[in-house]
């Protein structure tokens, strides 16, 4: 039986105001990972919802939730300040309404990001280890490790879950980044893009790509400490 969702509010920071969020707890949860959206669309995106739901099918349960500028409709991104005060509300609001489970943070591209560099500022309390669904390395077409270079300062597990085509992350700087970091493992998901959407002449369809994506986090918790 698919578990429902509820939606809920908690306040962003002290400027950001109020934001949504959406609880996925599948029955005998295992985990709560709080989930951010990307730069250009928010919690309810088609890939986010599937996602959560790909996870919840591996007893992870998800609260995704929308940053300050998603939420008043803007496009352009929040600054870092704000985005990460807000990472540190929603983990705080996560660990309130799932106090029994254990605690993982993330989320897709930019909130991955966002995550991270909460994380690298000062420890999220109560999270185990970090999970970049498409971590953005780099801009598209600009091949860099820059926006990596907080990582070092995590202090606990991540995992990386990248596709062969994503134009974000070129894989030959991202596996030897990852080789490098304590505790960083790299699980590498064949013709998937920055969104892992995969071409037909690949012989899969999204759908399995994202429970290869949801089989592979499962199995990085397991071995989590």
């Amino acid at each position: 039986m698919s578990a429902e969702v509820e939606r809920l509010r908690f306040v962003a920071s002290d400027t950001g105001g109020e934001v949504s969020a959406l609880l996925l707890r599948p029955p005998e949860a295992r985990a709560l990972l709080v989930l951010a959206h990307g730069a250009g669309a928010g919690m309810e995106h088609p890939v986010m919802e599937a996602t959560a739901r790909q996870l919840g099918s591996q007893r992870i349960a998800t609260f995704r939730y929308q940053f300050p500028s998603m939420e008043k409709g803007k496009r352009r991104p929040d600054s870092k300040p704000t985005a990460v005060a807000t990472v540190r509300s929603a983990v705080a609001e996560a660990g309130r309404i799932a106090p029994d489970l254990p605690l993982l943070a993330g989320g897709k591209s930019f909130g991955g990001r966002m995550t991270s560099l909460a994380a690298a500022e000062a420890a999220l309390p109560g999270v185990r280890g970090l999970v970049f669904v498409g971590f953005p390395l780099h801009p598209a077409g600009r091949p860099g490790t820059q926006r990596a270079d907080h990582l070092r300062l995590v202090g606990i597990p991540m995992l990386f879950l990248q596709g062969t085509r994503d134009k974000l992350a070129d894989l030959e700087l991202l596996r030897p980044l990852c080789e490098d970091l304590p505790g960083a493992t790299l699980h590498v998901i064949a013709d998937a893009d920055h969104s892992f959407h995969v071409l037909k002449r690949s012989g899969r369809n999204d759908a399995e790509v994202l429970d290869e994506l949801a089989r592979a986090t499962a199995s990085w918790l397991e071995r989590l400490p």
